[in-house]
């Protein structure tokens, strides 16, 4: 690829992006799309908007980028909890390593680079970008030596950078654990796999259990029900016909014979709505118990105790793990039999490797786009359209990196149900395991296989060793930059500059407030996609690290993409997205091990590469960083990685003891008889042996977490509905303009009415 062609897909990109950053700064302040750019700050402050016609609303503005970045780190935790914290850090990080890499590669091994060998330079824009890569470097150069020594001080420091990052977010999870805000979860187990007696029910088995083996430190239990739809139906159903008529204090007659209804399709009469007796209903939820409850324990420390034990010789019975957060609770998973995990992770990923392999077709497809030689061989009839410049660079520069990033959009969504179909009971370590899958899937599938689908695999032959296929990978590294250079600019610029725009949220909200004329849901503010956005920042992280030292010219794409990821992503998270469960910083030991993982793996292709310039010295230089790293790497996991695991017996037992020194331990204990509810808003129906312990509804798609409880008052669910200004043009003189606004519209209507009255009586006459 030539310059001109790289040239030409950079301004595409930047031509999109200054294009979507003034429209998002424009449709920012128009409050009919107020919801979709501060959903957060909406729902929390409960804040109704004035929409008159204000001019600074219509001229594109940059303030939003200074509250950005002026926003501290205490106020995006507590905005956004600890994953948001662990997110923009991650960002930091990457700031800082390509910031010292950019300045050591651009000036230092590009010169080297450029004129590695003697030859007729052109102008900069007719160059091929293998100028610029080691590729251009002589055999046996005596300038490798440069190589080693960047490369020596880029692996230092990123583990350097690492330790302090982890320790940091160490300390930040152990203030997390130790927050003002009391969490269920830690004084609560979640027990699975609990054996089928015949003659007693689950709830009796579970009370007598761990009133038998956790005497001192048990409290109570709540037993999970398969509750499926249905059930939630009749549940709200009764509850309707209860309050059907509020002014009067009558119930209903349980002994009412059923009342039959015309069938609206063939006329018949049917009894199939009728009101169950209360000791039929009860009868049939408790068929329908699972062998899994939520049991509660007296003290942190007694939960932790009994999480981490094994309670039988049989560790597939009475399986104990400390329970999430009441809003983290996947409830559609926990009645799922235990011993029936194995199968699903097994068949999940089946499912993911036949998924990954089929990806393999369209990103060679993709390949072979941006080989112009390649595709005029192939595609032998578009010739004519081929040689046109201006095609060729759009063609081979933009084209192949728009269709690879069309593809990848299917990947969140098909990781996100494999990892639903595994089990988790929680949000968290749903979208954790989600995570983990498309971040396999992008090394995977962006970085090598569309190193090897190129030129490697036309240049290998059946008969080719181990060792061929080493050295052609290390050989096509460097040609291979070009692609993953147009990579950042589409699915790094263009991509941030839609998650500023919030297309789908734009589409969303134009089509149910004009088209199909609904109320918007004002409860129902979208959770940030840490399973997406996680994945890509850490495959742009592996191009950085990959890359650096073989074509430096791809770090200034990268420094920017992180810069404005910085600002973009902060304001998302200020604004838009909002926190409904933490999973206290758990995406960070994902976050450590991939960056292990580049700076190994960096160190194994210079290797090849070095090998390949025949220069044993620089090659044999790249070895002695591998067991470093991984000696760094072991010492994290030693010092860092329990804490990610489980919490310290030391600060449970001092958060117990300082709760029952102050007396705030028997609230405590009353607050968890209603923290899980399996069917909230259903307190006062009046079933028996029927426990309302949360939500089975996922939490990603319905209501926030944030709503108020059972015991609040209605006047603390009422949302406050304040009169002010957009958040955007706060503390604006805008009263004079409002005042003059409502004047000429008060005008207009007047003569409006004295026209339409002159044409009445002109009609009646």
């Amino acid at each position: 690829m030539k310059i001109s062609a790289l040239m030409t897909s950079a301004g595409i990109n930047i031509g999109i992006c200054v294009l979507l950053w003034s429209l998002y700064s424009v449709l920012r302040k128009q409050p009919a799309f107020v919801r979709v750019y501060f959903g957060r700050r909406i729902a929390e402050e409960n804040r109704l908007l004035r929409e008159a016609f204000i001019l600074e609303r219509f001229v594109p503005s940059t303030g939003w980028i200074v509250k950005a970045l002026q926003c501290t780190e205490e106020e995006l935790l507590a905005a956004a909890g600890l994953d948001a914290v662990a997110f923009n850090r991650m960002l930091v990080f990457s700031i800082r390593i390509f910031s010292l890499a950019a300045i050591l590669c651009l000036f230092g091994i590009l010169p080297v680079h450029y004129f590695g060998r003697k030859m007729h330079r052109l102008e900069i824009s007719s160059e091929q970008l293998h100028m610029f890569t080691v590729g251009n470097v002589e055999v046996q150069s005596r300038w490798l030596w440069v190589h080693s020594i960047v490369l020596y001080i880029i692996s230092g420091v990123a583990c350097f950078l690492l330790y302090v990052e982890y320790r940091h977010i160490a300390r930040l999870r152990l203030i997390h654990l130790k927050r003002a805000t009391v969490n269920p979860g830690q004084f609560t187990v979640l027990v699975r796999g609990i054996p089928k007696t015949t003659n007693e029910s689950c709830s009796t088995d579970v009370d007598d259990f761990f009133t038998k083996y956790h005497p001192s430190s048990y409290l109570f239990h709540q037993v999970v029900y398969k509750a499926g739809k249905v059930q939630k139906i009749i549940t709200g159903a009764k509850k309707a016909c209860g309050m059907s008529d509020p002014s009067t204090d009558t119930t209903l007659d349980q002994s009412c014979e059923a009342i039959t209804y015309p069938c609206s399709l063939c006329g018949a009469s049917s009894d199939s709505f009728r009101l169950l007796p209360t000791a039929e209903v009860a009868k049939n939820i408790d068929n329908e118990e699972c062998a899994a409850a939520f049991v509660f324990f007296k003290t942190r420390y007694g939960a932790l105790v009994a999480s981490e034990a094994l309670q039988t010789s049989n560790p597939t019975n009475w399986v104990t793990d400390l329970a999430p957060e009441p809003d983290d609770v996947y409830w559609s998973n926990i009645w799922l039999p235990y011993k029936q995990l194995w199968i699903r992770r097994i068949a999940t990923v089946l499912g993911s490797l036949v998924f990954l392999v089929s990806f393999l077709l369209p990103v060679a497809f993709i390949q072979g786009l941006s080989r112009l030689d390649q595709l005029q061989k192939k595609l032998p009839f578009l010739d004519g359209l081929l040689k046109k410049p201006y095609m060729s660079q759009i063609i081979t520069g933009y084209l192949p990196s728009v269709i690879l990033l069309l593809f990848l959009y299917t990947v969140s969504p098909i990781m996100i149900r494999f990892s639903t179909m595994e089990g988790p009971t929680s949000h968290s370590e749903r979208k954790k395991s989600a995570c983990s899958k498309v971040l396999y899937f992008y090394i995977w599938n962006v970085f090598f296989v569309s190193l090897a689908s190129g030129a490697v695999i036309s240049q290998l032959s059946p008969s080719s060793s181990t060792k061929d296929i080493a050295v052609r990978l290390a050989h096509v590294i460097p040609e291979q930059t070009t692609f993953f250079i147009t990579y950042v600019l589409t699915s790094g610029w263009a991509s941030l500059s839609s998650e500023l725009m919030q297309l789908f949220g734009l589409i969303y909200n134009f089509i149910i407030k004009y088209v199909l004329r609904m109320k918007e849901d004002i409860a129902f503010v979208p959770t940030f996609p840490y399973h997406t956005e996680i994945p890509k920042v850490m495959l742009f992280g592996l191009l950085g690290f990959s890359c650096s030292v073989l074509a430096p010219l791809i770090l200034p794409f990268l420094l920017v993409y992180f810069f404005l990821g910085y600002v973009v992503y902060r304001n998302q998270l200020l604004n838009v997205y909002r926190m409904r469960y933490d999973s206290g910083g758990l995406y960070w030991p994902i976050v450590h091990n991939t960056v292990i993982f580049s700076l190994v793996l960096t160190q194994v292709i210079c290797f090849g590469v070095f090998g390949l310039k025949e220069s044993p010295v620089a090659a044999g230089f790249t070895i002695p960083p591998i067991f470093f790293i991984l000696s760094f790497n072991q010492y994290c996991r030693t010092r860092f990685l329990p804490l990610f695991k489980t919490f310290p017996s030391q600060d449970l037992i001092d958060l117990d003891r300082e709760d029952e020194r102050s007396g705030r331990m028997e609230h405590i204990h009353h607050r968890l008889r209603s923290a899980y509810r399996q069917f909230p808003g259903n307190e006062d129906i009046k079933l028996e042996k029927i426990v309302t312990v949360g939500n089975d509804e996922d939490q990603d798609e319905g209501p926030s977490s944030g709503e108020p409880n059972g015991e609040e008052t209605c006047e603390e669910q009422e949302p406050s509905r304040r009169d002010l200004s957009h958040p955007t043009l706060k503390g604006l003189p805008v009263s004079r303009l409002r005042d003059s606004v409502r004047s000429i519209a008060f005008l207009w209507t007047a003569e409006k009415r004295s026209g339409d009255s002159a044409l009445i009586s002109a009609s009646i006459n």
